[in-house]
């Protein structure tokens, strides 16, 4: 946990030596052209993310090593034993391993929660979130000068990508619920924010205070804030609306392209849910007409590992459809979050999905 009032390590330019000299007067171009090197690393990450979800394993090791060595570096750095030179190459080695740790999670987590988004709705927020933090663990001079120096900014910067990350594992490695996940995950980041947080200068008040404000922070993450984030790693396979539904096959009879303006009209959705194999999650749809609420199925058990996916249909009746009405149906889990969602419009042949 890095003290609040550290400066970040600035190398000495007494050298005479000509490479020495160039490497301090180039020393921030340098810096930004490793960021690019990472950050180019990063999206060969995001590409093995895509093929195989067992490498998230990995993540215990590579949160444990960044929460012990940002939790023990204060107390290495003011032991009497570490000379003063030197404390500030140590930790600028800590940064080095901690900065990639961060860009191996981040960028292989980042694919699997942008097939759950839904661009255009409210959990796109929580996947900007995850591009910017992605990207900052790639920017050196930020890391190691603001990031990694002060004690507030260290605490939530892990808090938040432990969260991102634990949230991910849970369902993917050991097949718990979203919602279950979520309430885990921020127990552990607000225990994560808390250990690095708190420091034995600060006095008791202040620790309850801020204690007590990220608990509340992180529980309305988990209650209330489900909708602003993706359900990873579920995800919308395939969707239809039709007038008509055949049970035996399990398809939509004349699926739409378009709807013309009608009295009423009894339409039928069916949606194909992509999860990992043994996951398991209630789902359900909810269809609206002009943004207003219409018709909400029950939730449903789902089970992933399909190779067809998880297929949920349900029917709803609509009246004094007009020109220019816009029809949704939208495919979300019990707790509300958003797996994604179909439109069909009136005066325009077009049926979107995402």
């Amino acid at each position: 946990m890095p003290n609040s009032n550290a400066t970040p390590w600035k190398p000495s330019t007494d050298s005479h030596h000509p490479l020495a000299g160039w490497f301090h007067r180039n020393k921030d171009k340098l810096w930004w052209l490793h960021s690019a090197y990472a950050l180019i690393l990063g999206m060969g990450v995001m590409w093995l993310g895509k093929q195989n979800f067992t490498f998230l394993r990995l993540a215990v090791v590579h949160l444990s090593f960044i929460w012990l060595s940002s939790l023990f570096l204060p107390k290495l750095l003011n032991h009497p034993r570490v000379p003063p030179r030197w404390a500030p190459r140590i930790r600028l080695l800590i940064n080095f391993f901690n900065k990639n740790l961060y860009q191996q999670m981040l960028f292989f987590v980042l694919p699997v929660y942008y097939a759950s988004a839904t661009l255009g709705s409210r959990n796109a927020v929580f996947l900007l979130l995850v591009i910017l933090s992605a990207i900052l663990s790639t920017l050196d001079l930020i890391y190691d000068r603001h990031l990694s120096v002060k004690q507030s900014l260290t605490a939530f910067f892990f808090a938040f990508n432990l969260f991102t990350v634990i949230n991910v594992m849970l369902p993917v490695l050991w097949s718990v619920s979203n919602t279950r996940a979520m309430r885990a995950s921020a127990v552990m980041a607000l225990l994560g924010f808390l250990t690095l947080y708190f420091s034995p200068l600060q006095s008791r008040f202040r620790r309850i205070a801020v204690g007590v404000l990220m608990g509340l922070l992180l529980l309305g993450l988990a209650e209330f804030g489900r909708p602003y984030i993706p359900p990873a790693p579920l995800r919308l396979g395939a969707v239809e609306i039709g007038t008509g539904f055949r049970k035996e096959t399990l398809q939509v009879a004349s699926p739409l392209t378009e709807l013309q303006p009608t009295q009423s009209v009894r339409l039928h959705g069916l949606t194909a849910i992509r999860a990992p194999l043994g996951l398991k999650d209630k789902v359900r749809h909810r269809w609206y007409m002009n943004g207003k609420p219409v018709c909400a199925s029950p939730s449903y058990n789902m089970t992933g590992g399909r190779e067809q996916g998880f297929r949920l249909w349900t029917a709803c009746s609509f009246n004094d459809i007009l020109p220019g009405t816009v029809l949704r149906l939208d495919l979300e889990t019990e707790g509300g979050q958003l797996i994604g969602r179909a439109t069909l419009k009136t005066r325009r042949s077009w049926l979107s999905w995402n």
